[in-house]
């Protein structure tokens, strides 16, 4: 198995290669982003998941000592809410801590073809803290509704009301990023974006 991702990562790389001597962009981010997506799911993934789980469920815990609200235990990576009859836990894992997210950020800056080395190592490191900030509001929002409304809410507050706080967030940052800046450089005719010429 090892011979084959090593054989599909040679095989990748000469591809990026070959795209880039040809100068065919659009289909060497296509490939150069869901090939290093892959190759950080095979090998990164699974040592920094939960490294990351316990980061969020402590920030989550900052938040829920100042509120009162919940208490967290980022060793084990799970948040209590006291209610009346019963604790309600719940478990910071792989899906809740952001790690896709943040990877498939990263994956598409280092092959966007706008910006130079030092300005990606820039917004990598600060599109990382957006998302990681992002996803411990959405725990947040998800132990308040459950602390004020109980278990009954959980479905609601995670599967929906939470995803679209940490996505509207995501969109900001990837408009910011991806988009606005696009247009910006771009300098097509007299078009601007905003504060363009600061």
């Amino acid at each position: 198995m090892l011979a084959l991702k090593l054989i599909a990562l040679i095989v990748w790389i000469y591809s990026i290669w070959v795209l880039n001597r040809t100068r065919l962009h659009f289909f060497k981010f296509c490939l150069g982003s869901v090939g290093l997506f892959f190759f950080l799911m095979i090998w990164v993934q699974p040592h920094i998941t939960q490294p990351l789980t316990m980061a969020v469920a402590a920030g989550s815990g900052v938040l829920g000592d100042l509120s009162g609200m919940y208490d967290s235990y980022y060793k084990y990576s799970i948040l209590f809410i006291p209610k009346e009859t019963a604790t309600v836990s719940l478990a910071i894992d792989y899906e809740c801590s952001g790690v896709i997210e943040i990877m498939a950020y990263s994956c598409m800056l280092w092959f966007f073809p706008l910006y130079n080395t030092f300005e990606k190592l820039i917004l990598n490191s600060i599109g990382i803290i957006v998302i990681f900030c992002a996803n411990i509001l959405r725990i947040f929002v998800i132990c308040t509704l459950i602390y004020f409304f109980g278990n009954e809410i959980f479905y609601f507050a995670h599967t929906i009301f939470g995803r679209i706080i940490f996505y509207l967030l995501s969109i900001a940052l990837y408009f910011y990023v991806f988009t606005r800046n696009q247009i910006i450089r771009q300098k097509v005719g007299n078009f601007t974006y905003g504060d363009s010429n600061q």
